[in-house]
Parts: C-alpha cells; structure tokens; sequence
C-alpha cells in the first residue's frame, strides 16, 4: 500500500504514519516527490486496510498496490527516476547515456587506448570487467583488483565514470570501493545473498536481465536490491535466450516499453551480448534507442581479435564513432 501525504503535511504527522506502519509490525518507506511525500508500506503478508489511515492528519491517499514488487513498480512512484552523479551526469527521465569498453580489462595500455577512443566518440562512462564470470573455469577470469586499479586510472586520465561487475560478495566490496556503477550481471541475477548487499552499498547498481528471466523476475531482483535502500537501481536488457543461432541472444526490445509502463527505474540496452557478433550491434543499438532506451552499453576494443573475452562482439574504436554519428539522429537533443 502506498499513504500519500498532503503537499502541507509536516514532519511530525509524517512520523506519525511511519511510526503507526512500524506499530502494525510492517516496514515503512518513505518516498519523497515534487510536491508531497508518500509512505510505502512494505513486508505486510496481505492486504493492508485503508481505514487504519485514511483519518490520520496529513492523509489524503492509502493507494493499494497490486504488483509483487512495490519499491520497483510504478504503482508506488510515479516519476521516473533520475539518477545523479557527482559530475553533474545523469541517468533517466530523458537523459541518454552511452557506456562503453572492453569485456575484460586486460591491461592498462589496453585500457587507456579504448578509455581515450571512446571518450573521444562521447561516451561517458568506460565498462570493463575486473571480474569474469565465465562459462569456461578454463577462460579468462580477469584480473581482480589490479585490473580495479586499472579502471581508477582510466578514470583519472579521461573523467570517464566506471561501470564494472561484481560477481561475488567478496569482490563486491572492492567493486564498490572502486567503480561509480556496480553491474549485477545476467548470471547473478537472482544471486539474493549478493543483491541484498548490493543494496547496501550506498552506489548505483546496474542490474542485467538473467538469460531466461521473465520481467516479472527481472523487477523482483531489482526490488531486493530497493529493499536495502538503495533507490538508484538501473536495468539492463542484453538479450535472452532464443532458439536460432544467427545472434548470440535475442534482444527483447519489446521489454523497454513494458519496463516503462511497469516501472519508474531507468533502462538501459547491451546490444554488443545480444548481438554475439560485430555485425549486428549497431542496427540493435539503433533499435534499441528508437524503442525508447536510456542508455547503452556496448563492447569496444581496439584489438579485438586478440581480446580475451568477448572479441567477436566488440566493435572497432572507429566503428563505435560511426555509431555514435548515428545515433545523434536519433537523439538530436544529445546524451547526459
């Protein structure tokens, strides 16, 4: 249930909604908007009746929610939201944002080559992985913290914010000691223990759709990184599994508009892991930014044959800017 406070509501009658929530024995959230404040009622077994608060002072509202995830739905917030960060970038409500760089940080010089080529293109946040989960135990796993002390300078050097994964509670603390953006990846999707204290780590979290995640599933996993507190949670669509093989997965752009209507959280398109192959990204991309996205991710290397992961679907430096022209069609307004 959401309470919805008079635009003239005070402290104290806020408190009194959020104290007689807590004295049911349920978890209050308190939702701040342009003009009124609203109060989540959250971890209640069923139904909540109106009439507890309706007469309270301040009331206005006691709006049922009918989704299963509630901090995430747009029944509970109806603004978008608008992630901000420290340099004045933003994500949501308007403001496209491309991210871009290799699988897997390999080396620095690696790194601050793609770093500079795709600032030089406009991106404005750098991806590359310091952690690897691979299908293979035999593949590149990357290189921990050395490779996080490579992204801390690719930061430096070129202002990029960094966007990097998380793939265990224990690397998630260094993730967030380094990175601006936390990525949950596909396959942590529903890794439950990980998401609830991704939720505590008091920085953004980018949350892939699982392989064979529905979007009911995929709002869950995000619900649980919001029911830590954290309320700057991003989506991730990067294709799911599909039964041809001309792509690696498919992109289900069909899920952009369906997030919007389901959800206020921003969401972003990874067209470089659906694509699975170089050829495909840019029309995905293009695709994706007419359906409606905030954002993209895209693989980027300046030496893919030689990469150490994922090299078939990154894009050439001078491949990305040419994407890039592109989209400014489609975005005539620009990003950030």
């Amino acid at each position: 249930m959401l309470i919805v406070m008079d635009k003239d509501a005070t402290p104290a009658q806020i408190e009194a909604v959020v104290a007689k929530i807590q004295g049911l024995g349920y978890v209050a959230q308190p939702i701040p908007g342009g003009e009124r404040v609203a109060i989540g009622i959250l971890r209640n077994p069923g139904p909540v009746d109106p009439a507890l608060f309706l007469d309270m002072p301040g009331v206005i509202q006691a709006i049922p929610v009918s989704k299963p995830y509630k901090l995430v739905s747009r029944e509970m917030k109806r603004a978008d939201t608008l992630i901000t960060f420290p340099n004045g970038l933003t994500i949501g409500r308007g403001h496209f944002v491309l991210i871009a760089g290799p699988c897997a940080v390999e080396s620095e010089t690696q790194a601050l080559t793609i770093a500079h080529a795709v600032k030089a293109a406009g991106a404005q946040f750098f991806r590359g992985g310091a952690y690897k989960p691979r299908t293979s135990p035999y593949s590149y796993q990357g290189l921990g913290e050395p490779g996080l002390k490579i992204l801390a300078k690719v930061r430096q050097e070129t202002g990029l914010l960094i966007v990097t994964e998380a793939v265990d509670t224990d690397s998630l603390k260094l993730v967030a000691e380094y990175a601006d953006v936390v990525q949950i990846g596909a396959r942590n999707m529903q890794n439950f223990s990980l998401l609830r204290q991704a939720g505590q780590v008091g920085k953004p979290v980018l949350l892939k759709r699982g392989l064979y995640a529905t979007l009911q599933e995929w709002l869950m996993a995000a619900e649980y990184l919001m029911a830590e507190g954290n309320s700057q949670v991003i989506l991730c669509e990067r294709g799911i599994r599909g039964i041809g093989e001309h792509a690696r997965n498919l992109l289900d752009l069909a899920t952009i508009p369906a997030v919007r209507r389901e959800s206020h959280l921003p969401i972003l398109v990874d067209p470089s892991h659906a694509a699975g192959r170089r050829d495909l990204v840019a029309p995905l991309a293009r695709a994706a930014v007419a359906a409606g996205c905030d954002g993209l991710m895209v693989e980027v290397h300046h030496e893919p044959e030689k990469a150490l992961s994922d090299g078939a679907q990154s894009l050439y430096p001078e491949q990305f800017a040419a994407l890039t022209r592109d989209l400014a069609t489609l975005k005539p307004g620009g990003w950030a």
